[in-house]
């Protein structure tokens, strides 16, 4: 059987999206409220040509259905017209962003509390730092930092763990986690599977190449790095499928950043639609990454917010329902203001 994929391509937004779809000229992006008006074409990896989705053959209808159906509500949680903010919370010493709060479990506390009043859905609380060159971090460790502030957190907000380890994992979610969002997709460690099965926890795949941040940034190299990346979470997904975690509770993340030089990351923001036909959410984690200090010329990690918020805006006109960010209040805001430019009204 043929690999097919369509890529949407013309998206529009707001009116143009609407009589577009009911027009018969658009189809919605997972249900809207964006919808796309031509689709690219691609079959075994060859690149077929782009067509308006009026004219395609029946033939794609498979691969059309998951595109333009609304996945379930990732952990209970959606906001139709917008997606999800997710606020980080780093209890790490090394953290690449500035903001690691390892030896301080009350201000990772106060911290992840004044995300939340700042709009963020969901919290995602991690321990180990995997930025570039990182070095690993033990369990035990990650499970000391980890456990006081999940208690706490847990009883106000839905809370994910980042971590790539089984035995934090389980300890997390024993402690009211309800998300794991492994940067390897369940890969570096052989008992993750069964613990996220076992739970029936939600969980975020992430793409990045290789599974050690030590090295993941020699010289990174992808035939068509949308296409690659799409394959790899698509495998994983299916994996997932076998076990029985269906998709509803599966995440997709593309690893900006990981394993990806500047033009991997921009190209992967542009053709971000490309995931949406795995039928799951899909988050992006561009917050004050390499990529925007590099664009932006800010070397400081904590001043990338304005390059930040653009990036998280980019991602969300190309169908993102879940953003991983620091700076809660500003992307809040920022998604306000674009959803009210999108429609011509005022965003709830």
């Amino acid at each position: 059987m043929s690999e097919r994929w369509l890529e949407p391509l013309g998206l529009v937004a707001g009116p143009a999206a609407f009589h577009a779809v009911r027009m018969g000229q658009g189809l919605p992006l997972q249900g809207g409220p964006a919808a796309f008006l031509l689709a690219r074409l691609i079959e075994d990896g060859r690149d077929l040509g782009v067509q308006p989705v009026a004219n395609l053959a029946a033939e794609w209808d498979q691969a059309l259905d998951r595109l333009t159906r609304r996945p379930p509500a990732f952990a209970g949680l959606g906001a139709e017209g917008r997606p999800l903010v997710m606020g980080i919370v780093n209890l790490t010493p090394d953290s690449f962003s500035g903001d690691g709060l390892a030896a301080d479990v009350d201000a990772a506390i106060a911290q992840g509390h004044a995300l939340l009043a700042a709009g963020a859905d969901l919290l995602d609380l991690g321990a180990e730092s995997t930025r570039p060159g990182s070095s690993p971090v033990p369990p035990e460790e990650e499970i000391r930092r980890l456990l006081p502030v999940v208690r706490d957190l847990a009883k106000a907000a839905t809370v994910s763990i980042d971590t790539r380890n089984a035995a934090t994992m389980a300890a997390c979610l024993e402690a009211g986690a309800e998300i794991v969002n492994d940067i390897t997709a369940l890969r570096h460690d052989r008992d993750a599977l069964r613990v996220v099965t076992q739970a029936r926890a939600p969980v975020v795949l992430m793409h990045m190449l290789g599974m050690d941040p030590r090295t993941m940034q020699q010289n990174p190299q992808y035939a068509d790095v949308a296409l690659d990346v799409a394959r790899f979470l698509r495998d994983r997904v299916e994996t997932l499928e076998r076990l029985g975690i269906p998709r509803g509770r599966i995440a997709v993340d593309p690893g900006i950043g990981f394993g990806k030089t500047v033009a991997h990351n921009l190209a992967l923001l542009e053709r971000l639609p490309l995931l949406a036909g795995l039928g799951c959410r899909v988050l992006v984690g561009a917050s004050r990454k390499g990529f925007i200090g590099r664009i932006g010329g800010e070397a400081t990690a904590a001043r990338r917010t304005a390059g930040s918020v653009a990036a998280a805006l980019a991602a969300t006109a190309r169908g993102a329902g879940i953003l991983r960010v620091h700076d809660v209040a500003e992307t809040v805001q920022a998604l306000k203001v674009w959803a009210a430019c999108e429609t011509g009204g005022l965003a709830e």
